[in-house]
């Protein structure tokens, strides 16, 4: 896959100079500290878990170059990428951190011109930004393959010839999906790549139909540790974070 090539490329020499101080999967999210002072997660991607067990292998990353883990990014296993997302995010941290707060649900929405009657394609089940459309009597398509809603063959087709806007979980770049899904969108669709996992680096996306990226960044390191180790979920971990929005056109 492009995206996870590039990120690779791009943090490659960063990741081999620079130390895993903590791993922690936690069953929502997955977190990672670095011995610049970065910190990042990613969404857990669990896939057919039916043991006690969900990596064939085992070696401690903490303490050992940073490149352990980025390097899984181009691996086939969901669960491996979810600790390299993790860990480029948090070598990615300074940049992340240097950016302003990001608008609410609402001004992110009226950014991509939704208003009454906007049709919005979105991939992963949002419940504040799905309340905030139907309050703008936008129209909504959505899929989420996770909760069972939606026709793929359906959802592609609105994508392509009925959408305006649409809304993308960064959970897909997980399953290595997200190239697909915008494959699908047809010309002038606004797309915003959205959630905790997002990758807020704009070289990954270059050339990609994407518009804004939107993440979250932990502010409060032991407070956002401490949340994951609990299982908690994006709620609780954005109590300890700055939500940022990154235009692709911009700078």
């Amino acid at each position: 896959m492009k995206i996870n090539a590039t990120l690779f490329e791009l943090f490659e020499k960063k990741a081999k100079k620079t130390t895993v101080t903590h791993l922690c999967m936690g069953l929502g999210y997955t977190v990672v500290t670095t011995s610049d002072g970065g910190i990042g997660i990613a969404y857990t991607f669990f896939e057919n878990k039916t043991a006690c067990t969900v990596q064939k292998s085992y070696e401690n990353p903490e303490g050992a170059p940073a490149i352990g883990l980025v390097e899984h990014i181009l691996s086939d296993s969901p669960i491996l990428r979810t600790q390299a997302l993790a860990a480029i995010n948090a070598l990615n941290y300074s940049a992340a951190a240097s950016l302003a707060q990001g608008p609410d649900n609402a001004d992110l929405l009226a950014q991509m011109g939704v208003e009454k009657g906007t049709h919005v394609a979105m991939v992963g089940a949002f419940k504040p930004l799905i309340k905030v459309i139907r309050e703008k009597e936008a129209e909504l398509s959505l899929m989420d393959a996770g909760k069972g809603i939606g026709d793929e063959q359906d959802f592609y087709e609105k994508l392509g010839t009925w959408a305006d806007v649409l809304i993308l979980t960064a959970t897909t770049l997980l399953n290595n999906t997200t190239e697909a899904v915008l494959g699908h969108a047809g010309p002038g669709v606004r797309t915003v790549l959205l959630g905790p996992s997002t990758p807020l680096v704009k070289e990954a996306f270059a050339g990609l139909p994407v518009d804004f990226l939107a993440g979250t960044v932990p502010m409060d390191a032991q407070g956002t540790i401490q949340a994951i180790r609990h299982g908690t979920g994006t709620p609780v971990i954005q109590r300890f974070g700055r939500k940022v929005v990154m235009a692709m056109g911009e700078g």
